[in-house]
């Protein structure tokens, strides 16, 4: 049997110990600061988000592309985000299908879009390519700038373990392919495939027969190894249900200005802006000393 001063000890031991209905000092800190926490995040939610403005740059000078883009975004966007689409005057080509278009459209939109640059948050370049108005806006610019076609690859790693890309023509075929590789997304593409129609035939060649097409395309990058499909011009925004309903709901279908558009959004609101250190330190200052100061 206990002594008595086990007793006691054992009394005074229970004394000191909180009992399940009670509450330390260290778990009501613990509360205080979670009920701040809670506070905090619930003045943010309530508080009126920034306004975004987007430009979604389109370098060809083919306005209904322009207009097929926003119209696909538009459904996506909430109140505080303004997206304004912008289509390359001529000379632009109204294609781009190869490095000369790449070039002219570029010279030709860049001018357009500085003379407007300080109206905006963000620049998405609706070319799905590794578009030289990309790097030639962020070298300019200090507003993040993205391209549609690296917008998807970002989302297709996030989605899926492997990704096919449906592309517009043969040639861009072996552009897209390039570029997935330069970009370190090569082990993860199961393969680009060429619907064959170009991106004017996109929009001129009978509907039926533009749904029909890539939709084969897509169930054949399926049938590669995708589970995750991505739309390789900006003149497919308007045929991503087709692309659905021909792959089934296990694979995801994405395109390309979404993707991008909501990417920005996201760098808006994180408050970031191109780095300047390196490669996108912008040569104005340069061209101003030699007189070139046409921009």
């Amino acid at each position: 049997m206990p002594t008595k001063a086990q007793v006691v000890a054992a009394q005074q031991k229970q004394q000191t110990q909180p009992s399940s209905t009670e509450t330390s000092p260290t778990s009501k800190r613990i509360l205080r600061s979670n009920s701040i926490v809670k506070t905090t995040a619930s003045r943010g939610a309530q508080a009126a988000p920034k306004p975004i403005r987007i430009l979604l740059c389109n370098p060809n000078s083919t306005a209904s592309m322009t207009r097929a883009c926003v119209d696909m975004v538009l459904p996506t966007l909430s109140s505080n985000v303004v997206l304004v689409g912008c289509t390359a005057l001529e000379p632009a080509p109204s294609a781009i299908e190869g490095k000369f278009d790449d070039v002219m459209s570029a010279a030709v939109a860049v001018q357009g879009i500085l003379q407007h640059a300080n109206q905006f948050d963000a620049f998405l370049i609706a070319c799905y390519s590794d578009h030289a108005l990309i790097r030639m806006l962020r070298e300019e610019l200090s507003q993040p700038v993205c391209g549609i076609m690296e917008a998807s690859l970002f989302a297709a790693r996030t989605l899926g373990t492997r990704f096919g890309i449906i592309a517009s023509g043969p040639r861009s075929r072996y552009t897209l392919e390039d570029t997935v590789r330069s970009s370190g997304f090569g082990n993860f593409c199961v393969g680009v495939r060429s619907c064959e129609l170009g991106v004017l035939g996109l929009k001129e060649r009978p509907r039926d027969e533009v749904l029909r097409i890539v939709g084969q395309v897509g169930k054949e990058l399926v049938g590669d190894g995708a589970d995750v499909i991505l739309l390789g011009c900006a003149g497919m925004a308007d045929l991503k249900s087709a692309v659905e309903e021909a792959v089934g709901e296990d694979v995801q279908v994405i395109d390309g200005v979404v993707a991008g558009v909501h990417h920005l959004i996201g760098l808006c609101r994180m408050g970031v802006k191109t780095a300047k250190k390196g490669a996108y330190a912008s040569s104005a200052a340069a061209r101003q000393k030699r007189g070139q100061d046409w921009l």
